[in-house]
């Protein structure tokens, strides 16, 4: 199926989203360090992230290491700052969908990193800053998955 990446995610509540929309999209969910929140066993159970034992998580200790393991795919950038959006893109299998941490983004030194055609923005009404992170990421995975008739259900 397709990668989730999230950069440094600060907050516990989005991430146990994710992990519960890997679980049930047959995503492989990959976490980037430093996080904002413990993944030992009580922090985990108590934040909502007890799904991570039906989803498929890796965790990373920084962007370089990332990028080793998940060689191949298109990697596509999510973020406010693009001009092409999700519609745009065709999503494949094993492609990598990579998102910023809540309360800054992806930084710069990583969307430098991605050409202007793989770098995403979500549609937004005129004035709207950004959409709670989990809410993205879901948008995000099921074009992608729509794009591939939902393949794997």
């Amino acid at each position: 199926m397709f990668h989730i990446v999230l950069f440094e995610p600060e907050i516990p509540g989005n991430t146990g989203n994710i992990i519960r929309l890997s679980a049930n999209s047959g995503c492989r969910l990959h976490l980037i360090k430093p996080l904002g929140f413990s993944l030992d066993e009580k922090s985990v159970r108590r934040s909502g992230l007890d799904y991570h034992e039906l989803a498929d998580v890796a965790v990373h200790e920084n962007w370089t290491a990332a990028k080793e393991v998940l060689q191949g795919g298109n990697w596509y950038a999510f973020t406010t700052k693009a001009s092409c959006t999700h519609a745009t893109a065709s999503f494949t299998p094993g492609d990598v969908l990579v998102f910023g941490p809540e309360t800054r983004g992806l930084p710069k030194s990583i969307l430098d990193e991605f050409d202007e055609k793989h770098r995403l923005r979500l549609p937004m009404c005129a004035g709207s800053r950004s959409m709670n992170l989990s809410n993205a990421v879901s948008v995000a995975v099921y074009e992608a998955w729509r794009q591939n008739n939902f393949s794997g259900v």
